[in-house]
Parts: structure tokens; C-alpha cells; sequence
């Protein structure tokens, strides 16, 4: 068989198909190590090794958030709070750049933030409140109603739900914390289908 490819004729041989098929397999190879090695590139490149974005929470307070990476940086807010839910998007030496619930973003040292797991029933704005279940089921019985914008510890999550505790404080009166399911969906604070525990 010839072919007539650009004005060129090739006659293959078995030995040049053989050479060619083997130069394929080679370059394949090739092209999946390097797309393998990727990721664990892009951790390496981060000077704490741990993937980007993640989620983290605020350790202490005051916490001034900074415009950049360094206290030469001006402050453009201040966290008041601890335990508050933020995504840590980008590293530099031992600062993060971080984002908040509403979208801001600045940059903090890493030892102001924790690896604890904390996050807001969503969605933020609405005025329905969600049922936080007593097994992973939408049968199962409610625990509690929460509100949106309410802040939850979060123990574990599997890919579909997560596993959360909700302290309710009214003013002047005894606190009481509830635990329970939440659907991923329902949370601002862990990635859709993100498993930890």
C-alpha cells in the first residue's frame, strides 16, 4: 500500500511501522509520566508542601490581614474572632494569602492559622434554615435547625456529608451544642466531593 500524503509518497515497511509503533508507545509514556508528575510539582513548588487552595481556620486573635506577604504590608482588616472559616490560597515563604466567606482576600502569617476544619451552613443569605440529620440520610431525624451563616466545627466528611457540631449561645442564657450530618452542599468551608477525617 503507498500513501500519498503533502505531495510525499511512503511504501511502509513492516520494519519502519515496527520502529513507528515503538517511537508511539515511547512518546505516550512519556506524556504520562510528566502528566503524573504534576501535581506532585505544583505541592512541591509551596513552601509547606500541602495541596492549593485548602481550607484552614483563624488559631488567635487579633489577626491582621495584610495587603502582602509581610508586616511592611499595610493592614486591611482585622479578625476579631477565632475559629473563623478561611481558604488559603496561595503561599509565600510563611505567609498565606487568604480568603474569606464574602470573597476578600489578604495575607496572614501561618502561625495565626489552624488546620481545624471550620465552616458556615450556607447559603448565606437566605432565610431557610437546614436540618442537621442524625445519620447520613435525608430520612433521618433532625437534630437541630440551622441557620444560614452559622458557623460548625466540621469533624469529617465523606464526599456527600459531613459531620458537624453547632454550639447555639443565647444572649444571657446557657449554651447548647448540637452534633449531626450536614450535605457537603450545605457547607462553605469544604470542597464538593472533599474527603477527610
Amino acid at each position: 500500500m503507498i500513501d500519498h500524503i503533502g505531495g510525499l509518497v511512503f511504501a511502509p515497511s513492516r520494519h519502519n511501522l515496527s520502529r513507528a509503533i515503538t517511537r508511539l508507545v515511547a512518546v505516550c509514556l512519556a506524556m504520562l509520566t510528566m502528566a503524573l508528575s504534576v501535581p506532585a510539582f505544583a505541592q512541591a513548588n509551596n513552601p509547606s508542601g500541602l495541596p492549593l487552595p485548602r481550607f484552614a481556620s483563624t488559631r488567635s486573635t487579633p489577626i491582621n490581614v495584610r495587603v502582602g506577604p509581610g508586616t511592611k504590608y499595610e493592614v486591611a482588616w482585622v479578625y476579631l474572632k477565632a475559629g473563623m472559616p478561611v481558604e488559603i490560597v496561595q503561599e509565600f515563604d510563611t505567609w498565606r494569602k487568604i480568603r474569606d466567606v464574602d470573597g476578600d482576600e489578604g495575607w496572614v502569617h501561618q502561625n495565626l492559622l489552624s488546620g481545624n476544619r471550620v465552616g458556615y451552613v450556607t447559603p448565606l443569605m437566605a432565610n431557610a434554615e437546614i436540618a442537621l440529620r442524625a445519620r447520613q440520610s435525608d430520612d433521618s431525624g433532625e437534630r437541630a435547625r440551622l441557620g444560614p451563616g452559622l458557623r460548625v466545627a466540621i469533624k469529617e466528611c465523606d464526599g456527600s456529608w459531613c459531620e458537624v457540631s453547632a454550639t447555639h449561645q443565647p444572649e444571657g442564657g446557657r449554651s447548647s451544642t448540637y452534633s449531626g450530618y450536614l450535605r457537603q452542599e450545605e457547607l462553605w468551608g469544604v470542597y464538593p466531593n472533599e474527603e477527610f477525617d
